[in-house]
């Protein structure tokens, strides 16, 4: 009888994601990149261009001793040609590299990243649904095709992963795959930086010049349709009527930025609402803010309200995606209908006279333990391990 031969070592990875914007998709793959450069692993980190306005997380994955290779074809948006020289580009780099695993993250990615590792015969192929586009963003259309699109796709993999246990019951629903190829593998983060705060503290307030007193609102991330800033804003209003020294903080930048700071003028708020652009000191505005706030209409496990968990600052959110699973179904955060600014307001307040507790502390115990970094990269390790031994490649036993 036949034996199959040991797979050397390292075990070599392709990690392939459409771009490094600024959200949780990118600082995953950049620790998994990291934290998968060892003696069992070699991880090589693929991505396509930064869009404008997104903000550009590469230097993270950079600092973290990770250099990504950039196919300029592998945009977010759907383009038949770069698409195509994507293809190419994926296959030939992996008929040189010849990894053992791919693993693909974010929608075009996915489709493209999956199809190239089918075509060059790579053993095990994963893809990370990080949230999905099936509600909010398109017509019933699009939807449909897109979701047709994943299904055919799902046919290329040996296992989906996503990052909340609503996620995964959502592909369950539409049909993506078979429910025991759907697997959670939450999100990780480097939190260490949140797990002290004291030495910031008041760096925010004094930039605004803001009272120790002035309660300190913020939403941290992209300007964009799905975030919903304009729910955001009109709950602001409602917020400063009863609090009029409350201060708000749309920290972030996108294609919105234009439009939101209209809307800002038009309800009053111009003297209230503070646009800070993109921001890498989060440890000092985590330290200052009373209350982080999520009005998005979907979301996959959003990074902002992780890391204000750890840093012991009161979440609200609207109820969408993986945020009931994030905030125990609102044990450790507030959850408010979707497009419902009085509810939103009405929370907002809660949060802050109800200030740092309780809550907040099994908040801060639940994020570091959930979503630290290492949990994410052994996770995945043993994962990985998993795979390959399913689809026959025997691991060396050293």
């Amino acid at each position: 009888m036949s034996t199959v031969a040991p797979v050397e070592t390292p075990i070599r990875v392709m990690r392939v994601i459409a771009r490094l914007n600024i959200g949780g998709p990118a600082i995953h793959v950049a620790l998994l990149s990291a934290g998968l450069n060892d003696a069992q692993f070699r991880t090589t980190l693929v991505t396509g261009v930064i869009g404008p306005h997104e903000g550009d997380m590469s230097d993270l994955a950079r600092r973290m001793g990770v250099e990504p290779l950039t196919i300029p074809g592998l945009g977010r948006e759907i383009a038949p040609l770069d698409d195509l020289r994507a293809l190419i580009a994926l296959v030939r780099l992996m008929r040189r590299e010849r990894p053992h695993i791919v693993h693909t993250h974010t929608a075009k990615a996915g489709q493209v990243g999956r199809l190239a590792a089918f075509l060059t015969g790579v053993p095990v192929i994963v893809h990370t649904f990080h949230g999905h586009v099936f509600r909010g963003y398109f017509g019933p259309l699009k939807t449909h095709f897109f979701i047709l699109l994943e299904r055919l796709a799902a046919r290329l993999s040996d296992a989906i992963l996503t990052v909340s246990e609503r996620l995964r019951e959502d592909l369950v629903a539409l049909r993506i795959a078979l429910p025991q190829r759907i697997h959670v593998v939450p999100l990780g983060l480097p939190l260490e930086p949140f797990a002290n705060l004291d030495g910031v503290r008041g760096t925010l307030r004094r930039e605004l010049g803001c009272s120790t007193g002035a309660p300190l609102v913020g939403i941290i991330g992209r300007l964009v349709p799905i975030k919903n800033h304009d729910l955001f804003l009109e709950a602001a209003q409602r917020v400063a009527r009863v609090l009029p020294q409350a201060r708000f903080l749309i920290i972030g930048d996108g294609e919105r930025r234009t439009e939101l700071e209209a809307l800002t003028a038009r309800l009053g708020l111009g003297g209230v609402v503070h646009f800070t652009g993109w921001r890498t000191d989060l440890p000092a505005l985590y330290a200052d803010l009373d209350v982080v706030v999520i009005s998005s209409r979907n979301e996959g496990t959003p990074v902002s309200l992780i890391e204000a968990m750890a840093a012991g600052v009161p979440v609200v959110s609207t109820a969408v995606g993986g945020v009931p699973d994030l905030l125990q179904e609102g044990r450790l955060g507030r959850l408010v209908p979707p497009e419902d600014a009085d509810a939103l307001a009405g929370a907002i307040l809660d949060a802050l006279h109800e200030g740092r507790g309780e809550r907040t502390a099994q908040a801060r115990q639940w994020a570091f333990e959930r979503y630290g970094a290492a949990r994410l990269v052994e996770d995945m390790r043993r994962l990985y391990y998993d795979l390959l031994a399913k689809k026959g490649v025997r691991l060396p036993t050293s």
